[in-house]
């Protein structure tokens, strides 16, 4: 069983589909048993960063969150749910994210010819040996929808790069943390099959 995180943040739906057609067992839920009782969490997500917070820790869920990195179960984050998982964000100045990961969320800076919010397909420049992107080619088109981006303190932390008027850390592993901030579940065949890696990875 999959558990997508419900924080009214949108996108849950698109998720969803994508993992029922890989033939997976997706539930939205808040539920804390529920969650902590999947093979795989997802938090994915659009909109701001603030009011996410906001509703993440209305709804309970930072600390579930916590416990299921500590627990070991793989978590992926999705666009938004990539950016609440590291520490601060230009887009919500004063609040905290969640911390799983040091790096903060900067706005990407305007550019001649440029539209913002990047919207759109974009390669990525892949790290040798990255889990979600296991069996693609060396530079894979997926679908990107963000004013935001992340720089992560630890670039080793970092599993995929793209660029779009400056680097942008597209995905990041660490341990049984994975994240992404372009749409997996919008991303054709390629994104299907990085869902695939994902639910293929283990849990401690």
């Amino acid at each position: 069983m999959i558990a997508i995180l419900d924080y009214d943040a949108g996108n849950l739906k698109s998720v969803e589909k994508a993992l029922l057609r890989l033939g997976a067992t997706p539930v939205i839920t808040r539920d804390r048993d529920t969650i902590l009782a999947a093979d795989h969490v997802i938090l994915p997500g659009v909109g701001n960063f603030g009011d996410a917070m906001q509703k993440l820790e209305a709804y309970g869920l930072v600390p579930v969150i916590h416990e299921v990195i500590d627990a070991g179960i793989p978590f992926l984050g999705i666009c938004l749910g990539l950016q609440l998982m590291f520490e601060e964000s230009e887009e919500a100045p004063g609040v905290k994210g969640l911390g799983l990961l040091p790096g903060k969320i900067f706005r990407i800076p305007a550019k001649e010819g440029l539209k913002i919010p990047h919207m759109g397909w974009n390669s990525l420049c892949v790290k040798e040996g990255a889990k979600l992107f296991a069996g693609l080619p060396e530079e894979p088109y997926v679908y990107f929808v963000h004013s935001y981006y992340l720089k992560a303190d630890d670039f080793s932390d970092v599993a995929a790069t793209c660029e779009y008027s400056i680097e942008i850390h597209a995905s990041v592993e660490q341990k049984n943390i994975f994240a992404c901030q372009f749409h997996p579940e919008k991303s054709g065949e390629v994104g299907l099959a990085i869902l695939q890696n994902f639910l293929q990875i283990g849990g401690a």
